[in-house]
């Protein structure tokens, strides 16, 4: 690892997910299907932040929606399966993921595992002490150098992590990002855990399939993407994905729509606010014993 990354800021797409989970608190009226801010404390950009292009209130709109979307549902299927007794939470690619510190009540029930770079991953951990939040008893950074080589499993392991008992595990905002080898090695690794785990994942779909409304701005997002040096290079259809998660070793895979996340989520509102079709859903899917 360089020194000049012993203690560095979170990528771009970091960055970008957790200002938009606050975007919508400031722009999307009530209910808010997700209430988080702590990430654009983290970061504490400058005031006009809001001023940014990627940032525009109505291009983003269909964005935040998903990301605030896609968030809420993992943390209802934590909820669920923390009821049953799972007590492990791993987040693969974990970011500036605030669950630890906005759901107290419920992360003191779990080990939670948070999976990512070493250099971003003490920045956030600086940072959270430096906001008076400090690290939950059952919280742990599992700090994985990738381009190393390192193992994310054999991180979990040391963090003390118990591969006898099943976990919920998720992967958001991660799989358009690494070839589609790496996806499947991921699936393989996440199949072969304790029976009764369980894996979501969030994947991109081919531009094709998207709605035709907001393809354009999916377009600009692909392109901007790529100008950032950070590529989509993993598209799957939904149907793709389900085979991928059973070809992995997985006894149940299902696929869930941007629709369903509307319905579930968005049925009720009056602006319109939902995320697009045919851009970025959701893949669940469970080691048998589940």
């Amino acid at each position: 690892m360089k020194t000049e990354d012993i203690d560095a800021a979170p990528d771009s797409t970091a960055a970008r997910v957790a200002l938009w989970r606050a975007l919508h608190v400031e722009a999307d009226a009530p209910p808010h299907v997700l209430d988080d801010r702590i990430g654009l404390r983290l970061l504490d950009p400058p005031p006009g932040w809001r001023e940014r292009g990627d940032m525009d209130p109505d291009f983003t709109r269909p964005f935040r929606a998903s990301i605030v979307a896609r968030a809420r549902f993992i943390e209802d299927l934590v909820a669920e399966h923390a009821a049953l007794g799972t007590d492990q939470y791993v987040i693969l690619g974990a970011g500036l993921d605030s669950f630890a510190q906005r759901r107290p009540e419920l992360a003191s029930h779990l080990r939670i595992y948070e999976i990512d770079r070493p250099g971003p991953q003490a920045w956030k951990h600086r940072r959270l002490r430096e906001l008076g939040f400090g690290l939950p008893e059952g919280l742990r950074f599992v700090p994985v150098d990738f381009e190393a080589g390192a193992s994310w499993r054999d991180g979990l392991a040391a963090a003390g992590f118990d591969a006898k008992r099943p976990a919920i595990v998720v992967s958001t905002g991660v799989s358009m990002y690494l070839s589609r080898e790496a996806n499947q090695a991921t699936l393989r690794e996440v199949a072969s855990f304790a029976p009764g785990t369980r894996f979501a994942m969030s994947f991109l779909l081919p531009l094709e399939m998207a709605d035709p409304a907001v393809r354009p701005r999916l377009e600009m997002a692909v392109k901007g993407a790529r100008a950032s040096g950070t590529p989509f290079v993993s598209f799957f259809a939904p149907q793709e994905a389900v085979a991928l998660a059973r070809d992995a070793g997985f006894a149940e895979a299902t696929h869930v729509s941007a629709a369903d996340l509307s319905e579930r989520y968005f049925a009720d509102r009056s602006d319109g606010l939902r995320p697009p079709d045919g851009a970025e859903d959701l893949l669940i899917a469970s080691v048998q014993g589940s």
